[in-house]
């Protein structure tokens, strides 16, 4: 670690608490409706690719741009690559010009959150609520009338075009 890196740390710390409540409404508004799985992240190694994988259970970010989910506008639902949870309609996809796909909001109940401090300043991480995959940050830039971005790695989704059948959901071990 840079030492640059750590005195700046060290000098956010105190502010902290004051910035954590930020984030507090969106975690209470997306409560998970749906039954978490109690499998190892391991269990889903050789169900998605390693770069799926290094997203979903390492919470790594694919890099901006790579995606061809990004750019990718067609009627249907988007799931989650581990267990085939749907997660978001098509219909709250927009252009957030960040270079991940980016979603208006989520299909309620299936998106858990929590605080991420990994950046040092507090963000809101969200995941699965099934299979507890890391899909991406939430922020409040997006659109009207909500104003939010939910801003999805592309590599931790699966799309099932409109009029296709959903896939059964994995991890009923």
């Amino acid at each position: 670690m840079k030492r640059r890196t750590l005195l700046s740390g060290l000098l956010a710390a105190p502010a902290l608490p004051l910035l954590s409540s930020t984030a507090s409404a969106k975690d209470a508004f997306h409560v998970p409706q749906v039954e978490a799985l109690d499998l190892p992240a391991d269990y889903w190694r050789d169900k998605v690719s390693d770069a799926a994988w290094d997203v979903l259970f390492e919470e790594a970010t694919e890099r901006p741009g790579s995606s061809p989910l990004d750019k990718h506008y067609e009627p249907g639902t988007y799931l989650c690559a581990a267990c085939y949870l749907p997660l978001f309609s098509s219909e709250h996809k927009f252009d957030s010009k960040t270079g991940w796909p980016s979603f208006t909001q989520p299909l309620v109940g299936h998106i858990g959150t929590r605080q991420d401090f990994a950046l040092i300043w507090p963000r809101t991480e969200y995941h699965c609520a099934r299979c507890g995959g890391h899909q991406g940050h939430v922020f409040d830039d997006g659109p009207a009338p909500r104003g939010e971005r939910w801003c999805n790695n592309g590599l931790a989704l699966r799309f099932i075009p409109a009029g296709e059948p959903l896939p059964a959901l994995r991890g009923d071990a």
